[in-house]
């Protein structure tokens, strides 16, 4: 057997130059990603991962510790990462920029930490550092570190670049007969091996390849499997043995697979796309993936799976893939690195290749983060092995990594908020990403353009009507509108698709609460909690009910649990308010009402309430700040003018008033309190 090329582990490594590379490289990709902590949360995971999650909101503690190590939140099973986004809170709060600063900071030391590890496994000092530049600036990186719900990249990429570096040194510690003259030492190195795996896969179990990645690493740069020698039993023992000694590891592996595919069918996130179209699907990414980390242009967040693949595009793939696999293994002599470089490449593209399809994208560039080390070496180490002079290079680097650079710095932009983010989306992947569209559709809601809301939501409902999310967000917005009949319609077709989504049978009880089908509504609500007893928006509208229903106790106790669970529910607060009114408790309800605007300053309803309130508790001049700043908010309110018109009638200022009198006129022409109103005022002397 021809001796393959391996390292020299007698090879002195100049510590001051080593440590110089490392905190160069940390310093220019955190210059590179610095613009990322301008962009703001996105709609996309970041408020199941952060602004919603009443969990993660409450910070690092006891708690949330606990929460994080149970949960099965966001359909997965990744505690590390929980506590990562509950620390950032805890320094941060809600600011984005914080979470955004944490992402890049931990990229960039993914950076250092990559050179790190390559640098020790493979002596390669300057091929090292070109790797760990080309993986850490190229534009691919931009939606696992500008996405703050991706932390989960960023944060398992950490553990898994020291696993590498560790594993190094365990090796190192066995020496080359395999026998170490001192055990504990080799037997510590393991331990941290064990150890950042474990910390790797709370953080995302997409690492469950570790272990093949470290058999291949056996094979080249390590040189484990020099002496393997013309025998095949040789051979096998020593494959056995190399296999056996990571048992632990590939334990591990299976653990975390199988947690990871019971909490992801759980919550509903494992597709029913047959086998047949995932398979087909899989095997078309791969040149897709290839293409994006050659030529990283048209990138976005959101590539639909197309559901059907045209037969020549499958064949052509699978050629491809087939064809680089044979080059691969017939330089496996001669340049161990490319096998290495290229099975490293397709083994960690396996959990998310779309197998076992989660989600409803085709390829995403988030799953590049890790597996485009793999094909960087493949690629580096075969460069330097052909361009003479090596000056050659290093020239052909520096172009790559400034233009990189500049389509990574532009790529950030695209993340700096909901809109932009789907806007892109939806140029870069046509007009037929009906996921972008309805992702839009809420972007438009949340800034208060219910039309482009619609319009979003209609176009992603003519592609594709049957999908549960346009359906239920559409239903939202017709719900805002009074459109309930509607509404319901849409509710039901979203279940129909989606029986089992909480969210919408939640939604669906509101909108029959508010068409007067108390009934209804209250099995809906019932639905939920029976199978979530802690879902705070159906304990809110259930309260609601009961209120209604005249038991005012209850309204207020289930009120109090949802505060208890989430202290800072807005809706909770408001709700309270309500209850306290209809009691007769009004200085009560004042103050919830207060605490709810300290929450959320704008909110039109609670200021409309709080002024009405303060109107019957005598005290106009306050009825009139807050009714004023309703209508500021809200200014197609008729009610909000006109409850501001009657604040300022008792404080005496006239004119405004009759201004204020005559606006909620013409929003409602027939609108018979205004009229009364209008006609005393300017009867008046």
């Amino acid at each position: 057997m021809t001796p393959l090329v391996a390292r020299n582990p007698t090879v002195a490594l100049p510590r001051g130059r080593t440590t110089a590379v490392a905190v160069g490289l940390f310093v220019v990709t955190a210059f590179v990603f610095a613009i990322a902590c301008r962009n703001g949360f996105v709609n996309y995971d970041d408020p199941d991962y952060v602004t919603n999650n009443p969990h993660v909101k409450a910070g690092l503690g006891i708690a949330t510790f606990q929460w994080a190590f149970t949960a099965r939140a966001a359909s997965n099973w990744h505690p590390l990462t929980w506590l990562s986004h509950a620390l950032d809170v805890s320094w941060f709060g809600l600011s984005p920029a914080g979470h955004h600063l944490t992402s890049v900071l931990l990229h960039s030391l993914n950076a250092a930490l990559a050179f790190l590890a390559l640098r020790r496994l493979t002596r390669a000092f300057w091929l090292s550092a070109v790797a760990a530049a080309c993986f850490a600036i190229h534009p691919l990186r931009v939606e696992s570190v500008a996405w703050v719900a991706e932390r989960k990249d960023v944060l398992s990429g950490c553990c898994f670049f020291l696993t590498l570096w560790a594993y190094a040194g365990y090796v190192e510690a066995r020496g080359p007969d395999q026998n170490p003259a001192t055990p504990g030492k080799a037997f510590r190195w393991y331990g941290l091996v064990f150890a950042c795996f474990a910390a790797g896969l709370l953080a995302k179990p997409m690492l469950v390849t570790v272990p093949c990645v470290l058999q291949l690493l056996d094979f080249w740069p390590l040189g484990r499997l020099r002496s393997l020698g013309a025998n095949s039993t040789d051979r096998a023992k020593t494959l056995s043995r190399l296999a056996l000694e990571k048992v632990p590891l590939f334990l591990l592996s299976a653990a975390s697979a199988v947690v990871t595919f019971v909490a992801q069918k759980q919550g509903g996130a494992v597709s029913a796309i047959p086998f047949t179209l995932r398979a087909a699907n899989a095997v078309v990414s791969v040149p897709r993936y290839l293409a994006k980390i050659f030529w990283p242009a048209n990138l976005c967040a959101l590539y639909p799976h197309p559901g059907r693949w045209a037969g020549a595009a499958i064949v052509a793939s699978a050629a491809l893939s087939i064809a680089l696999s044979v080059v691969a293994w017939r330089w496996r002599n001669r340049r161990p690195w490319v096998l290495v470089g290229w099975l490293w490449f397709l083994g960690m593209l396996v959990p998310v290749i779309g197998l076992v399809q989660v989600g409803l994208q085709s390829i995403a560039d988030r799953y590049t983060y890790l597996p485009s080390v793999g094909l960087g070496i493949a690629v580096l180490w075969t460069l330097a092995d052909v361009l003479r002079p090596r000056a050659a290079l290093a020239l052909v680097g520096v172009a790559i990594a400034l233009g990189w650079s500049a389509l990574t710095i532009r790529q950030i932009g695209f993340w700096k908020d909901s809109i932009a983010l789907f806007t892109r989306a939806i140029d870069v992947a046509g007009a037929g990403n009906y996921l972008a569209y309805d992702n839009r559709g809420i972007a438009w809601a949340d800034v208060g353009q219910p039309a482009k809301a619609i319009a979003d939501y209609k176009r992603a409902l003519a592609i594709n009507p049957s999908y549960p999310n346009a359906n239920n967000n559409y239903a939202l917005a017709l719900s805002r509108e009074g459109r309930l009949a509607e509404a319901i319609a849409h509710y039901q077709t979203a279940l129909r698709q989606n029986p089992g989504e909480l969210e919408i049978h939640n939604n669906l009880a509101n909108a029959l609460s508010d068409a007067g089908r108390v009934n209804e509504a209250m099995a809906e609500f019932n639905y939920v909690l029976d199978r979530d007893p802690a879902h705070t928006n159906a304990l809110n509208g259930q309260a609601v009910l009961l209120a209604q229903r005249g038991d005012l106790a209850q309204a207020e106790k289930q009120l109090n649990r949802v505060l208890t669970l989430d202290p800072e529910n807005v809706g909770a607060m408001t709700n309270l308010g309500n209850v306290h009114a209809i009691a007769g408790h009004r200085e009560a309800a004042v103050t919830w009402f207060k605490r709810a605007l300290g929450r959320r300053p704008d909110d039109p309803v609670v200021l409309y309430n709080l002024g009405q309130l303060l109107l019957q508790l005598g005290r106009p001049a306050e009825a009139a700040e807050a009714l004023g700043h309703s209508v500021a908010v809200r200014p197609d309110n008729a009610d909000a003018h006109l409850g501001y018109a009657y604040a300022l009638a008792r404080t005496s200022r006239q004119s405004e008033a009759i201004r204020e009198a005559e606006a909620a006129l013409q929003l409602h022409p027939n609108y018979a309190p205004a009229m009364t109103l209008l006609h005393t005022l300017r009867r008046a002397p």
